[in-house]
């Protein structure tokens, strides 16, 4: 695919979902938490985004104003050219046929006084599709397709293990013919030897479906095989996007070093230099100034204390796109 062939399926400008933390008898707004502090990424048709980054660093809320789960603060997200966050809710209705969300527990996304039939029906009530017959048809089809037996329907989640809970999650996600798929960890809580099976699931939906994925997960080897892009995250904002190839062959920004870095090799007899970051994630209620790495940065400088970089590209490469002051040594 190439990125350049088509207009941005989906394009955010600036983002940022900014809540008030409350204190005091009244309850009166304080503070602020910034958990996406402007964010501005493309998804083209087709394409997996890998989304990464640390617990906490605000990849699930941006993937939430995504799908309009929450409201933005601030800025655009343009879905096929509609900006979804001046949307109302009657407006907002029609697009949300065409953008789902793969959440990260299969347990608590799943109601369990249903049965997997009526999760996945649900959808194509909410939005009339057909009749009653037509419905049970499409919920077996769509369990089919997501490698579950059609008794499955009768069934209620709590009978399925967590990688079948989340392939119920998937045809949920999949009843209305989405074009895009915000995946939130949808493998990081499930066992390591069904993470494969999943991660394939969705590599075979995307070629089957011509689906677009915005793949959100905290460890780099996860997205590895699946991305054809991926931006870095680091307390609410993107400091690194590039080919996926690229970030994991010459990454440019040193939270990314350090986020490879922790990746096991399974070449015992290889050696990784382990980068051991200094401190703890700054709080998103009191972020530091300039740049908001610099307090953990073993490169950092005074002017990185004062003043935020721009994502820019690099020189070797106008795809791939860094938000530090400095080039890197390799």
């Amino acid at each position: 695919m190439d990125p350049a062939a088509a207009s941005p399926l989906l394009e955010l400008r600036d983002v940022r979902m900014h809540f008030p933390v409350r204190a005091g008898l009244f309850l009166r707004a304080r503070r602020t938490l910034k958990a996406v502090d402007g964010v501005s990424l493309t998804l083209q048709p087709g394409e997996t985004l890998g989304l990464v980054g640390e617990s906490g660093c605000g990849k699930s809320t941006l993937g939430k104003c995504i799908v309009r789960l929450h409201q933005p603060t601030a800025g655009q997200i343009l879905f096929e050219g509609t900006d979804l966050a001046a949307l109302g809710p009657r407006a907002l209705k029609p697009h949300r046929r065409h953008l789902q969300m793969v959440f990260q527990d299969p347990v608590e996304s799943l109601n369990a006084r249903h049965t997997v039939g009526e999760i996945i029906g649900e959808p194509l009530e909410i939005h009339a599709l057909g009749d009653r017959a037509a419905r049970r048809r499409q919920v077996l089809a769509l369990l089919d397709q997501v490698g579950l037996p059609a008794g499955a329907a009768d069934r209620y989640p709590f009978e399925f293990s967590g990688g079948q809970r989340q392939r119920i999650g998937i045809a949920r996600a999949l009843a209305l013919n989405p074009r895009l798929l915000v995946c939130d960890e949808p493998v990081s809580a499930l066992d390591v030897s069904i993470q494969s099976q999943v991660l394939n699931l969705f590599l075979d939906l995307q070629r089957e479906l011509k689906l677009s994925y915005l793949f959100i997960a905290h460890n780099l080897a996860v997205v590895k095989h699946v991305s054809d892009r991926v931006a870095i995250m680091y307390l609410g904002r993107i400091v690194e996007v590039a080919p996926a190839d690229d970030i994991y062959r010459a990454p440019k920004h040193p939270y990314t070093r350090a986020l490879l870095s922790a990746i096991p090799r399974p070449d015992p007899k290889g050696r990784r230099e382990r980068i051991v970051l200094q401190g703890d994630v700054p709080s998103p209620i009191d972020p530091p100034s300039g740049c908001a790495f610099h307090p953990r940065c073993p490169f950092a400088t005074d002017r990185c204390k004062v003043e935020a970089p721009k994502l820019r590209p690099t020189p070797d490469n106008p795809a791939h796109t860094v938000s530090c002051h400095y080039d890197l040594p390799a």
